[in-house]
C-alpha cells in the first residue's frame, strides 16, 4: 500500500476519531448515570448515592476534557486534510456542527460549571437541573454528529448547484429513517457502555471486599440498565442492517463477504475474506441462513460484491470481522447481564467470585463494540465519503503533500500518546482509591444484605 497523502489523511483521521469516540461514548451515559444518582439522592436522601455521585463526577469530568480536546483537533483536520470535502459539502454539514455548538455545547458550558463546583452554593433542585441539562447537552451533541454522519451515509435532503451539496429538506436530513435508527442505536450503545463500566467497577471493588454499599448500588444499576438495554439494542441493530441492506447494498455484502449473487443465500459466520481471489478461505456457513437475516425468509435472493463495478467496491476484510466483534461484545453483554442479575436477584452474586470477575474482565466490551460499530459503517462506506456522490479520493485536500501529512500524523500519536498516558494513569488512581468505606464492620453489610439500593 502505497503511502501517498490520501491513504495517509484517512489513517489519520481514523486514528484521531477512534480516540475521540472513547469519550463521548463513556460521557454521554455517565451524564445520564449521574442525573439519575442525583435524583436518587434528592429524592430518598440516601448517603450511598450521594458518595456515588461525588465519586463518579471525578470520573466525569477527566473523561469529558479529555473528549473535548480530542474533538477539537478532529475538526481542524476538516480544514487541513479534507478541504474538498468542506467545500462541497459545507452548506450543509456547516450548519449540523454549528447546531451542535449552539444547542449541546451552550447547555454543558451553562451548566457544567455547576455541576462541578455549585454542590453547596445552589439549592439542590437547580443542581440537580443542571445535571439534567448536562446530560441532555451530551444527548444533543450525539444528535447532530449523528445527523451529519448519517447523511454522509445516505444522503438525502439536498440538491447539487455548481458542484455543491446544498440543503433542499432539512426534515428530510435531520429526520430521515436512518438517522431515526442510527440515533437510538448509538444512544444506546453508550448508555451499554457506562453501564458495564458501572458493574465493572462495582465487582471490583466488591472483589477487593471494600465500598459495600458503593459496590452493591453499581452492580445492582449497571447490570440491571443493561439487561433491559440489549435486547433493545439488538433489534435496533437488526434496523440498521435493514437500512444498509436497502441503501447501501455494497457495504450489506461486505459484511456478508458475499461474493456472488445467491438465492438462498448462506450466512458466513467465520471465515477469512480473501479480496484478491473473490472468496472465503476457513469459512464456516449456515445455508439459507443469510436470507433469513436479511428478509425473514428462506429463499431470498441476496446480492454479492461481483454485481458492483469493482471501482465501487468496498473493502471486505474490516467490515466482516468489526460487525461480528460488535454482535459478539452484545453477546457478552447479554448473557453477563442476565446471568449477573439473575444471581443478584437470588442473593448469591457475591458467592460465585469467578462472576464478579468476568463482570469487571467485561468493562471494555462497550467500548469495543461502539468502535467495531464505527469501523463497519466508516470503512464499508468506501470508496465513498458521501455515499454515491463524493468519493474519498476527491474529498482530500487537493495540495497535501506527504511528508506534512506523515509529520502531522506522528505528530498526534506523540501527543495523544503524552496526554492519554497521564489521563489512563490518572484513571487508574481515582478507581483505585475508590470511596472511603473499606470494610463490611464500616457499613453494617455484609455479602447478602438486601436492603442496599
Amino acid at each position: 500500500m502505497e503511502l501517498d497523502p490520501l491513504i495517509l489523511s484517512r489513517i489519520q483521521f481514523a486514528f484521531v476519531v477512534s480516540f475521540h469516540i472513547i469519550f463521548p461514548s463513556f460521557t454521554i451515559g455517565l451524564a445520564a448515570w449521574l442525573a439519575t444518582i442525583e435524583g436518587m439522592s434528592l429524592a430518598t436522601r440516601n448517603p450511598v448515592y450521594r458518595r456515588l455521585f461525588d465519586f463518579w463526577l471525578k470520573v466525569f469530568a477527566l473523561s469529558f476534557a479529555m473528549g473535548v480536546v480530542s474533538g477539537i483537533v478532529m475538526a481542524f483536520q476538516f480544514g487541513t486534510n479534507w478541504s474538498e470535502l468542506s467545500a462541497r459539502t459545507g452548506p450543509i454539514q456547516g450548519p449540523l456542527l454549528g447546531y451542535e455548538a449552539f444547542t449541546a455545547f451552550l447547555l454543558e458550558a451553562s451548566f457544567f460549571g455547576i455541576m462541578l463546583l455549585g454542590r453547596d452554593r445552589t439549592p439542590r433542585w437547580f443542581y440537580f437541573l443542571s445535571c439534567c441539562m448536562v446530560a441532555l447537552g451530551t444527548m444533543s451533541s450525539s444528535y447532530w454528529i449523528l445527523a451529519n454522519n448519517s447523511w454522509m451515509q445516505v444522503p438525502l435532503g439536498h440538491s447539487v448547484v455548481d458542484g455543491k451539496l446544498v440543503p433542499e429538506d432539512w426534515k428530510a436530513i435531520l429526520l430521515g429513517p436512518v438517522q431515526r435508527i442510527r440515533w437510538p442505536h448509538m444512544l444506546l450503545g453508550a448508555f451499554l457502555t457506562t453501564s458495564m463500566c458501572v458493574a465493572a467497577t462495582g465487582a471490583w471493588h466488591r472483589l477487593r471486599q471494600e465500598a459495600w454499599e458503593e459496590s452493591h448500588a453499581m452492580i445492582g444499576w449497571g447490570l440491571g440498565l443493561a439487561a433491559v438495554l440489549i435486547p433493545i439494542q439488538i433489534l435496533l441493530g437488526h434496523f440498521a442492517g435493514d437500512l444498509v441492506r436497502q441503501y447501501q447494498p455494497a457495504k450489506f455484502a461486505a459484511i456478508e463477504a458475499r461474493w456472488h449473487d445467491e438465492q438462498p443465500a448462506a450466512e458466513v459466520l467465520v471465515g477469512w475474506p480473501d479480496e484478491a481471489k473473490g472468496k472465503n478461505l476457513y469459512a464456516l456457513s449456515v445455508p439459507d441462513l443469510g436470507s433469513f437475516i436479511a428478509t425473514g425468509t428462506w429463499d431470498s435472493k441476496e446480492v454479492g460484491i461481483e454485481s458492483f463495478p469493482k471501482e465501487d467496491h468496498p473493502p471486505v476484510l474490516v467490515p466482516f470481522w468489526s460487525f461480528r466483534i460488535m454482535f459478539g461484545m452484545g453477546l457478552i453483554i447479554l448473557g453477563v447481564s442476565w446471568l449477573g442479575l439473575i444471581l443478584r436477584w437470588m442473593g448469591r452474586l457475591e458467592d460465585h467470585r469467578w462472576l464478579l470477575w468476568i463482570i469487571f474482565l467485561s468493562f471494555p466490551t462497550g467500548f469495543v463494540a461502539v468502535l467495531a460499530g464505527w469501523f463497519t459503517a466508516e470503512v464499508g462506506r468506501q470508496p465513498w465519503v458521501v455515499y454515491g456522490l463524493l468519493r474519498t479520493r476527491d474529498a482530500v485536500t487537493p495540495s497535501l503533500a506527504t511528508p506534512e501529512v506523515l509529520a502531522s500524523l506522528i505528530g498526534y500519536i506523540l501527543v495523544y500518546a503524552l496526554i492519554y498516558g497521564f489521563g489512563v494513569v490518572y484513571f487508574y488512581r481515582l478507581f483505585r482509591d475508590g470511596f472511603t468505606t473499606k470494610t463490611p464492620a464500616a457499613t453494617g453489610y455484609g455479602f447478602h444484605m438486601e436492603t442496599a439500593p
